[in-house]
């Protein structure tokens, strides 16, 4: 049996920290989504529609991860993509005590699915969306945060 994970998010945008993770996870199951949330409460900066395209562009090159949009439960996503393991990566302790919430939140609904903790490597530890679209906001250079492939699409935005 095939191992497939789902590792959600907003992506707003995809950054070097989300492709760390995503790269990394692709090493070790057979299959990766890569699950953009609508996530209309938290307003993002992009649409949903090219949030999923950059997440395509970024990556593009690994053949085992698929992307797909969501707006229900989590764990119910998983239901549909018959997955049973969720990854989250986890930069700091404030990060630890928020997904350690929705790992039990997301278990208490269904206990058959497990959530693994994934670690950004050191370079990659301090990006984050937000702050790649503070840096947006007031034009800065972002090309060492995000992935090449979606430059285009930032800069057009």
């Amino acid at each position: 049996m095939k191992t497939k994970v789902i590792y959600p998010g907003t992506f707003d945008p995809i950054t070097n920290g989300h492709m760390d993770i995503i790269t990394r996870a692709a090493k070790i199951f057979e299959e990766v989504v890569v699950a953009v949330a609508a996530s209309k409460e938290k307003g993002p900066m992009f649409d949903l529609t090219t949030r999923v395209e950059m997440a395509k562009r970024a990556t593009s090159h690994l053949p085992n991860v698929t992307i797909e949009a969501f707006d229900t439960l989590l764990v119910n996503f998983c239901h549909q993509q018959k997955a049973s393991v969720i990854i989250r990566g986890l930069r700091a302790v404030s990060d630890f005590e928020y997904e350690l919430q929705m790992g039990y939140a997301n278990q208490s609904l269904d206990s058959s699915i497990e959530t693994l903790y994934l670690m950004p490597s050191l370079q990659n530890a301090f990006i984050s969306s937000s702050v790649v679209r503070a840096i947006l906001k007031y034009r800065g250079d972002v090309s060492h945060l995000v992935p090449q492939s979606i430059l285009a699409m930032l800069e057009r935005h």
